[in-house]
């Protein structure tokens, strides 16, 4: 009997790991994968290439960001519009195709460009040269307005669905997106990278355009996949009219609030998408329609009931204690080299996906919207750390120095812009920080005299700094998990599409004034002030959603360690689920 009983425990095994892979769940994480693997090698290698095109500048590089923010800033809401009103098949595979022709098409156009440079630059003046860059970006930024509004329908639709109403299993699907994108951050630059170093710019060019037409196929494939597996993609409600959002709004105001105080919507009768009719209209109100769309989305997502929430998870975009391009350059003032710097970005990702996994682990015990709290006060507790950095030895803080002294010089006073010495008269850099040099080997000059060498900084500042910015991705991660799943939960379906658009505008828009931030105090002896102003904003995010928490639960607030109400109803067939 023992023996018969091994054959068949080890089929129904094999049996159950076959059915998860080819389960939509698995599926769904596979083309997210492919399409975030892409994704980052594209972001990555874009502006490598622009830097490469003009002449090791980064005023190609600083257009192309500043297109990106502008276009998602203000097409948002229209992008998430579309998306709640067509099919989601439809959304997945228009945007799906949008977005990897673009990148495959800037991939052809820069090959041509690295291939003949030199000619494109004598023909008209080099007019012909500029008209490529400003196709290069345009397209480019086309590639990244669809891949937003593939983000809106699979991570804010599509996992809502295929989760159905175990809020369990979509607590755990976020989370295993999030590791996803945590590994992919780290391993796409690197893989491209290395493509890029031992090959040239040109085959790196036709490595990511190869990719993204295979990557492609197969992500239409995984699509249509995931579709055929969860019958009710293919059933989505109506937009909902404003009268009747409103009443709905009412509705919740009104009712008694749960230990939870937010649940999910469960629409029940729901009917097969039919897109209304439309009516005749004219040349007028069809040039009116994006701005009243525009319009009406900002105005549907203030009246959210997670507004404050969504407006928390924005303030945190306000920051310049993250592992971009201007924390690295300010890591490189103070002497860290790119090895070191690349250490600390892999330590960053552990740290994300610990934060992914105390998310996960916070919600059974604590319940979602206690999990929010309890993740602001980890993230700000270890941004402390930065604030005490500031004043520590070896911080280039001076008030002294004025921030736009800088700008008002090459401005107003017409300095020159510096320019290149010949190797002869050009003095050694020297790093005066107290650990060697990684690139040189030396803190000091091999020609210079001991007792002429300046007093090495030490690192205390730059090491408290990257430390609180390196553990604070713990809370940080297990943060945003929680506010994205309070919009997947507490938004209609009807409005997930443009409430989502609104929400990534909203952070596109914070991270735009940081940007702006940065260009008004580019000085390192003031990248201590910008570290304060960052603090506080972060600070003003978890205020924001302090007094959501505070909306939503009421007197509960601080009765720690109390499961979420739904949570046994997770585990539960759907048909016994019920909501308050």
């Amino acid at each position: 009997m023992a023996r018969g009983a091994e054959p068949a425990g080890g089929r129904r095994r094999c049996g159950s790991v076959v059915a998860y892979f080819t389960s939509a769940k698995f599926l769904l994480y596979l083309g997210h994968a492919l399409s975030t693997w892409g994704d980052r090698m594209w972001h990555f290698a874009v502006s490598v290439f622009l830097v490469e095109l003009y002449g090791n500048s980064l005023l190609l590089t600083a257009v192309y960001g500043l297109v990106v923010a502008g276009s998602v800033l203000l097409l948002g809401a229209i992008i998430g519009d579309w998306v709640d009103k067509n099919s989601r098949l439809k959304v997945a595979q228009t945007s799906l195709i949008v977005q990897n022709a673009s990148v495959i098409l800037c991939g052809i156009i820069l090959m041509i460009i690295f291939l003949f440079k030199a000619q494109l630059l004598t023909l008209y003046h080099g007019w012909l040269l500029t008209m490529c860059y400003i196709l290069v970006i345009t397209i480019a930024n086309i590639a990244n307005l669809a891949s937003t509004a593939t983000a809106i329908t699979i991570q804010r639709d599509w996992i809502v669905v295929v989760a159905g109403e175990d809020r369990s299993k979509l607590a755990d699907m976020n989370a295993t997106i999030r590791r996803i994108d945590q590994l992919t951050n780290i391993l796409a630059p690197m893989a491209v990278g290395q493509i890029m170093t031992f090959g040239s710019p040109m085959i790196g060019c036709g490595f990511i355009s190869g990719w993204n037409l295979m990557s492609m196929c197969v992500e239409y494939l995984l699509l249509w996949k995931v579709y055929q597996k969860t019958p009710t993609l293919a059933l989505k409600s109506p937009k909902v009219e404003e009268s009747e959002l409103k009443q709905l709004n009412v509705k919740k105001e009104s009712d008694v609030k749960p230990a939870e105080g937010v649940q999910l919507i469960v629409e029940k009768d729901v009917t097969g998408f039919e897109p209304q009719q439309e009516k005749e209209i004219g040349c007028a109100a069809r040039i009116a329609e994006p701005f009243i769309t525009f319009r009406d989305g900002w105005v549907a997502y203030y009246n959210q009931p997670v507004f404050l929430a969504g407006m928390g998870l924005a303030f945190l975009y306000m920051t310049v204690l993250g592992f971009d391009c201007i924390t690295t350059g300010y890591a490189y003032t103070q002497g860290l080299s790119g090895s070191v710097l690349s250490l600390l970005m892999g330590a960053s990702a552990v740290t994300g996906i610990m934060g992914t996994v105390a998310f996960t682990w916070l919600r059974r015990k604590c319940g979602l919207v206690r999990t929010g709290l309890i993740s602001g006060a980890a993230q700000f507790a270890c941004l402390v750390l930065c604030v005490v950095s500031v004043f520590m030895p070896g911080s280039p803080l001076d008030l002294t120095v004025s921030p736009f002294a800088d700008i008002s010089a090459r401005l107003f006073e017409s300095e020159p812009l510096p320019t290149i010495a010949s190797p002869e008269h050009q003095p050694e850099m020297v790093f005066p920080t107290g650990m060697p040099d990684l690139l040189n080997g030396s803190t000091t000059p091999a020609n210079s005299d001991p007792e002429m060498s300046p007093e090495p900084v030490p690192l205390i500042s730059v090491s408290l700094l990257f430390a609180g910015v390196i553990a604070a991705r713990v809370g940080l991660w297990s943060f945003d998990l929680t506010v994205t799943q309070l919009l997947q939960e507490n938004v209609v379906e009807s409005e997930r599409g443009i409430i989502n658009g609104v929400q990534n505008s909203m952070n596109y828009l914070l991270d735009l004034l940081h940007f702006i931030m940065v260009i008004l105090a580019p000085n390192p002896e003031a990248f201590g002030l910008l570290v304060l102003i960052s603090v506080s904003f972060v600070a003003m995010g978890h205020i924001m959603y302090f007094r959501f928490a505070q909306k939503s639960l009421g007197k509960q607030l601080f009765v720690c360690c109390t499961p979420d109400p739904k949570a046994a109803s997770d585990s539960s067939p759907p048909g016994n689920t019920s909501t308050v």
